[in-house]
């Protein structure tokens, strides 16, 4: 059975950081299975921690879902925003959203209970994909599909060439390998384009096949891949 230090327990669950969780158990806060614990303990994932009498882990197993997230939907844990993916989803257990995708876009984003994961996936040098469909409010020209191919100076740096390919007179498919903030809406806008749609359809192996608002679980196939993916990262299997 595996065991993991307990600060490290409370951080993956997603309840606080580590150096929060230290500060806790320090002040005599902590229980595992009832017994007040100290700094070191170690604990595997049937044990029972709570934090100040609220139960935090119960056993449960790791989530992984996919989730497609309507439009209007904000990518955040904090509750007392209006339309926030915790409240939408009323998931039973707690789980927060891996990465994020704009209020204003629709499709794909990973929700679980892990914490490890979450570097592992997001890390640009990983070379992790993400697949979009864009459309725009004008025709596309062959010149902007080109210049959005190989790079367009955003945030003061330029964008790494990608894969994009047009899909109709105002759509166009694009795979990209960073994830700067607000990414292809303001690679379009700096080439004079107002996106007005834009779907995640894919997230590395994994492919947007659910209807908006619903979620699955991932699968132990698509597990096992996004596993081999991430072998680069320094951090742990899940």
């Amino acid at each position: 059975m595996e065991l993991k230090r307990l600060n490290k327990a409370i951080s993956e669950t997603g309840f606080c950081s580590r150096r929060g969780a230290d500060k806790f158990i320090e002040e005599g806060i902590v229980k595992v299975n009832g017994e007040t614990a100290g700094l070191g303990v170690k604990v595997s994932a049937q044990d029972l921690i709570e934090v100040d009498g609220k139960v935090i882990t119960k056993g449960v197993k790791n989530i992984y879902l996919a989730f497609n997230k309507p439009v209007g939907i904000t990518c955040t844990t904090d509750t007392e925003i209006k339309g926030n993916i915790i409240s939408y989803m009323k998931y039973p257990e707690r789980i927060f959203p891996i990465g994020r995708l704009d209020k204003p876009s629709d499709g794909l984003i990973f929700m679980t209970n892990d914490g490890d994961i979450v570097n592992k996936i997001l890390r640009a040098r990983n070379n992790h994909e993400k697949e979009y469909v864009v459309t725009v409010h004008k025709p596309i020209t062959q010149e902007f599909i080109t210049r959005m191919r190989n790079g367009v100076p955003i945030l003061d740096t330029v964008t790494r060439k990608c894969h994009v390919e047009q899909l109709g007179p105002k759509t166009f498919r694009i795979v990209l390998t960073q994830g700067l903030n607000r990414q292809i809406r303001r690679m379009s806008e700096y080439l004079d384009y107002r996106v007005t749609k834009l779907k995640r359809v894919r997230i590395m192996n994994i492919e947007l096949d659910l209807p908006v608002g619903n979620w699955r679980d991932l699968k132990k196939h698509e597990l096992q891949t996004l596993n081999r993916l991430c072998e680069s990262s320094n951090k742990t299997h899940f």
